[in-house]
């Protein structure tokens, strides 16, 4: 939860780096929340929870953003890379391959890698 939360306080950071472990447990708490609202949406049929997914989809929108952009900056990757997200299908593929690709070892012109960072602290 840790790393969620991290994450969420750099909502609108797109500068720096973003370890994997931080965006892969962001997402996996924002899907989890995504499938418990919409679940309970369909299963109850009441709109409280389609309007409850509506708003979260709003508030997560932007921290998702940023810490895919500072995921790619972690592997040597521009930040412009999350466009190709758009294109159907295939762009997903391609940005999750390049979200679960390794980080760059030392500093990149983005930054210190953070897992170094984290390591001497």
């Amino acid at each position: 939860m840790s790393w969620f939360i991290t994450a969420f306080k750099k909502y609108a950071v797109f500068k720096g780096r973003a370890r994997r472990k931080e965006y892969w447990m962001f997402m996996l708490v924002v899907y989890i929340i995504y499938g418990v609202l919409g679940g309970l949406g369909f299963a109850t049929h009441m709109p409280i929870f389609v309007v409850g997914l509506v708003i979260a989809l709003l508030v997560f929108a932007l921290p998702t953003w940023a810490v895919t952009v500072r995921r790619l900056h972690d592997s040597g990757l521009s930040g412009w890379l999350i466009l190709i997200g758009l294109a159907p299908t295939i762009g997903m593929v391609a940005l999750t391959t390049f979200c679960c690709a390794k980080s760059n070892e030392g500093a990149n012109k983005y930054g210190p890698n953070p897992k170094a960072v984290l390591a001497a602290a």
